[in-house]
């Protein structure tokens, strides 16, 4: 095992569905169309494959995720190829439906904020912010109307609205 593991540390929160044109100039037009499907995995994994598309490129990815805490997860990712990625997505899990979004990364100071637009939510979006460690103070930026916090809250993980979509 590597001696310095592949940390995720972020923080998420459901914002009230955001301003599109503020969106695309505040990201300087950094926008993707990202398509994840959860793959069946071990006990305690999360894996998934994720389609990419910006500027009309598409890049594929394999990523896995092991759970510390609500705020913090062992990440692992790779990009993959087209014929690799379609034979992963072999294994998706029937469980789980293919999450299609619009990701806005924002910089804001020292942070990006990734804001992401689901087709099935009209009224409300995610924001997330990834920090070097859990204890780091983010100022949250004024453009949004954050609803609440959701980062302790299971129900508001990609892999649970790929099984589920919360009212």
């Amino acid at each position: 095992m590597p001696s310095k593991l592949p940390l995720e540390i972020e923080r998420k929160f459901l914002i009230a569905y955001p301003d599109i044109a503020l969106l695309d100039r505040l990201s300087g037009g950094n926008r993707s169309e990202i398509s994840q499907t959860y793959l069946v995995s071990e006990k305690g994994t999360s894996e998934r494959v994720r389609a990419r598309t910006k500027n009309g490129v598409t890049v594929y990815t394999h990523n896995t995720k092991i759970k510390l805490s609500s705020m913090k997860r062992i990440e692992m990712e790779d990009k993959v190829s087209e014929a690799e990625y379609n034979d992963l997505f072999k294994r998706a899990d029937p469980t789980c439906r293919t999450i299609e979004k619009v990701r806005y990364c924002v910089p804001v100071g020292e942070f990006v904020f990734e804001i992401d637009l689901f087709p099935f939510w009209q009224d409300k979006a995610f924001m997330e912010v990834e920090m070097p460690s859990e204890d780091t103070k983010v100022n949250l930026p004024d453009f949004v109307n954050i609803i609440r916090e959701v980062t302790d809250d299971n129900r508001y993980t990609n892999h649970a609205l790929a099984k589920e979509i919360p009212e």
